[in-house]
């Protein structure tokens, strides 16, 4: 068995997340995540409306009787409605594990704690973990530079942020970014973390609501295949490499403004490759671990795989001690 502070406090068999993928962690993903052992997020984003969050969460309950969460983006830019109303939509719905990120989660902490809510607080610096921890956060999980979607500015690693916020913070860890395998957890437990954040490697599962194209190219690709854009936006994105990331580049390197970049860093621009394999045009956010990937699994063999490797992986270095 595989257990920690995060499978006690979320109540599922092991201390592997698939992190929350805009558009693409949905019911379709989230309920064999949590029927195989771990911890999926419904990313409430999503669904601009309360009816449509709701009935999202609806059918994800009828997939399975498993834990699973809702994540609420703090960004008001990415929903017409407040986090206090995806809150309270939550709440009506029964689900009881939340998932902030992007700002402070203060003004919603009363809201989360009185509803008796488990709060993650998702974050990319240490400073930034301290915050969440101080604010009575659950669990604070932290991603590095790695990572596909939004590290920090700082460009600091996993192996360097684990350890330090495990140091300075009370709450259970989780830890994201070049994470993909029974060796890696392993690695993140010895650092200090309490379980993991896979993103990535969860795009490349049968189950994964993404077109067959997207698999084969995260299968294809190399562990440089990823670029950080949106850096002079003081807002990076690590994402697959294309001449379309290349052309982002290029006039961030001119000193584009916001206005100019904007048609090439919506994520609007990359709905028709994420559900039809045509990805010539968008940003593809992935994590270098895609160098790792050369396999589409079910995610209940995925995770099982993960698992039976880090008891493996701990074995080996047991062996070793004992040696």
């Amino acid at each position: 068995m595989l257990q920690t502070k995060i499978t006690e406090l979320l109540g599922i068999k092991y201390p592997i997340q698939c992190g929350t993928m805009m558009r693409i962690t949905t019911a379709q993903l989230v309920a064999p995540v949590a029927n195989a052992g771990g911890l999926c997020c419904l990313p409430s984003a999503a669904f601009p409306t309360s009816e449509e969050l709701k009935d999202e969460i609806k059918k994800t309950l009828d997939m399975t009787d498993q834990p699973f969460g809702v994540n609420v983006s703090l960004f008001p830019a990415l929903t017409p409605r407040s986090p206090e109303q995806v809150l309270d939509d939550i709440i009506q719905s029964g689900v009881k594990i939340v998932e902030t990120a992007g700002r402070s989660p203060a003004p919603y902490r009363e809201q989360i704690q009185g509803a008796g809510l488990i709060h993650i607080h998702k974050v990319a610096r240490v400073r930034d973990a301290i915050k969440a921890d101080k604010l009575g956060a659950d669990i604070v999980s932290i991603v590095g530079t790695e990572c596909g979607g939004h590290p920090s500015m700082e460009g600091v690693t996993s192996l360097i942020l684990i350890p330090k916020a495990a140091k300075e913070i009370n709450a259970p860890l989780i830890a994201g970014g070049g994470f993909c395998d029974g060796g890696s957890v392993v690695a993140a437990l010895a650092l200090g973390a309490e379980g993991v954040n896979l993103g990535t490697r969860f795009l490349s599962t049968k189950e994964c609501p993404v077109h067959d194209n997207v698999k084969k190219r995260i299968t294809d690709s190399g562990e440089a295949d990823t670029v950080l854009v949106m850096q002079s936006l003081q807002n990076p994105s690590r994402v697959l490499r294309t001449p379309w990331t290349e052309k982002i580049l290029e006039l961030e390197n001119k000193g584009a403004s916001l206005e100019e970049l904007m048609p090439y860093v919506s994520g609007a621009v990359s709905t028709q490759g994420w559900d039809e394999g045509i990805m010539e045009e968008g940003m593809y956010a992935m994590g270098q671990i895609i160098g790792l990937i050369n396999d589409v699994p079910t995610v209940a063999e995925l995770i099982e795989r993960i698992v039976k490797e880090a008891l493996e992986a701990m074995d080996n270095v047991n062996r070793l001690v004992n040696t």
